[in-house]
């Protein structure tokens, strides 16, 4: 049974590219065939700023979009995150998102497909491999860059990536079933430990 991908838009804003971005590697990751591909839209949850009473750890959760958010992560074996630069940063939406629980993410792989300008988005991508190791993920060094995204929208807005960008996802998802692989294994020891 293949592993469980989430493909994540990480950004929220009126506007944003992320959604044509995300379509092109949820289906290049399904075509791949080692994973069971969900794609993931963030403002479909509506997370206000971070506004759950008590620890993430202690996954008593108060409100409903948490519940839900909780339930999403849960679900997943490995993640994509699909994220532009602000700033040289990480999406404050991405950042509240990765805040709002912990034990979720624990033990499973993650990377990224980032976007933006000249550096395509991996200033981003650096800042956010540091929160991703405190939630104890996996961050890859395997990502996909995508700089002067616009040059690659047609008149409608749809992103067409090209050969470099291909064989980048390519090598992003076989190196990401390994780790996915690996760290089930490490999530049922640490299941078992739990349950002793």
């Amino acid at each position: 049974m293949n592993p469980k991908l989430q493909v994540i838009i990480s950004s929220t804003r009126p506007g944003r590219i992320g959604p044509t971005v995300a379509d092109w590697f949820y289906e290049y990751a399904r075509k791949h065939g080692q994973f069971d591909v969900d794609l993931v839209d963030l403002a479909d949850f509506n997370l206000p700023l971070l506004d759950e009473p008590k620890h993430p750890r202690a996954q008593d959760y108060q409100h409903e979009h948490t519940k839900a958010w909780s339930r999403s992560v849960a679900r997943a074996d490995a993640y994509v995150f699909v994220a532009p630069e602000y700033n040289y940063s990480p999406t404050p939406a991405l950042l509240n998102a990765f805040n709002y629980v912990y034990s979720e993410w624990n033990y499973k792989p993650c990377s990224f497909v980032s976007y933006g300008g000249v550096s395509g988005g991996l200033r981003a991508v650096q800042a956010a491999r540091l929160q991703a190791t405190t939630l104890k993920m996996m961050p890859l060094v395997e990502s996909v860059p995508i700089p002067m995204v616009f040059n690659l929208l047609d008149d409608d807005g749809v992103f067409h990536s090209n050969a470099l960008i291909d064989q980048s996802a390519e090598t992003l998802l076989n190196e990401l079933r390994v780790w996915a692989d690996g760290m089930k294994a490490m999530r049922q020891q640490q299941e078992e430990k739990e349950a002793a």
